[in-house]
């Protein structure tokens, strides 16, 4: 581990899961980095991003991660 991720006290890690088209990749922008883009492109393969916050004294590190555009259905059997 860097440095940098030893400086918090709390780790929240989220996955954003959902339909193409939703909003999940502006959701992780705005949170991350204080930015929406309304005419932003819908996303192929992952967007990872992180954020650290102060809270009530308390650093919180967040790890989010938009999933897929396109995901297979489970295979049955």
């Amino acid at each position: 581990m860097s440095v940098e991720e030893d400086n918090y006290d709390y780790l929240f890690k989220v996955v954003l899961i959902g339909d193409s088209g939703v909003g999940k990749s502006n959701l992780l922008s705005r949170f991350a980095r204080n930015s929406f883009n309304l005419e932003s492109k819908t996303t192929i393969g992952v967007e990872f991003a992180t954020r650290t916050v102060e809270v009530r004294d308390a650093n919180l590190h967040s790890s989010a991660v938009g999933k897929l555009r396109h995901c297979s259905p489970p295979k049955t059997v």
